[in-house]
């Protein structure tokens, strides 16, 4: 294990050690699971206070990049990367932008039809029966007329959800999450109210089908389907707003 003890200055000092380690973990010097050198070693090392070396070591850990353990052979270790820790700070940016209005409807449909398009080919391939299972269940879930709005959006993202993971792709599980958690609820929180549930269930079912029977071209059809009709059901649900909007004298929110 190496470690840049000299390249410290005296301003910032706390973020600098953190920004020191992480520079070890992120370049391999540091590996998964390697225990770092003691408070006090850093702190003896790096020239710093131990108050010092802990404010470095609570960054390190509230970026998910070590964790502690107590007892005689405890200390602070390299945490293995967390994909979906990771992917949640970027769902949230992601959200933040889709609520904002810096990507349009069109925008989002283009980037689920291409993403998912994938899974579904890498889902003929390498689904398994607890992948369909899982998906199957959703699709009861999305039939029953008895649940609630809120219930039936959950749904939606958990079988898209289940779609990406049967592609068994690490990789693209990461990429996909934004588009899964982040795409699918917002504009779910606009078309709710215009597009019908069974409708939505029933495209799902249609993929799940084709998925069962490892054809990847009806699957994508069905997806493509769908996402059209998250598109009319879209500007549908903007038109009604408009609507209202004009007929009260207000601008639409």
């Amino acid at each position: 294990m190496i470690l840049r003890y000299d390249e410290v200055v005296r301003t910032g000092i706390a973020k600098q050690v953190a920004d020191n380690i992480r520079s070890a973990i992120m370049d391999g010097r540091l590996k998964i699971d390697e225990r770092l050198p003691s408070e006090e070693e850093l702190a003896r090392s790096f020239g710093i206070s131990r108050p010092t070396v802990r404010e470095a070591l609570k960054r390190l850990a509230a970026q998910n990049l070590i964790h502690s353990k107590r007892g005689p052979t405890g200390g602070n270790f390299v945490k293995r990367p967390d994909p979906e820790g990771l992917s949640k700070a970027i769902t949230g940016a992601a959200t933040l932008l889709v609520g904002v209005g810096a990507f349009d409807i069109d925008e989002i449909v283009v980037a689920r039809r291409e993403t998912e398009t994938i899974c579904c080919r890498l889902s003929v391939e390498n689904r398994s029966d607890e992948h369909l299972a899982l998906m199957e269940d959703e699709i009861r879930v999305q039939e029953d007329e008895t649940i609630s709005d809120e219930d039936f959006c959950a749904s939606d993202v958990r079988f898209h959800r289940a779609l990406v993971d049967s592609t068994g792709n690490g990789p693209l599980k990461l990429m996909m999450y934004t588009v899964i958690e982040s795409f699918i609820p917002v504009t779910n929180m606009i078309v709710f109210r215009v597009r019908e549930r069974r409708q939505v269930a029933a495209f799902h079912r249609e993929i799940l089908d084709a998925v069962r029977q490892r054809q990847a071209d009806r699957a994508i059809v069905a997806l493509g389907d769908l996402l059209d009709y998250v598109s009319q059901s879209y500007a549908t649900a903007v038109s009604a707003r408009e609507s209202r909007a004009a007929s009260s004298g207000h601008a639409p929110a």
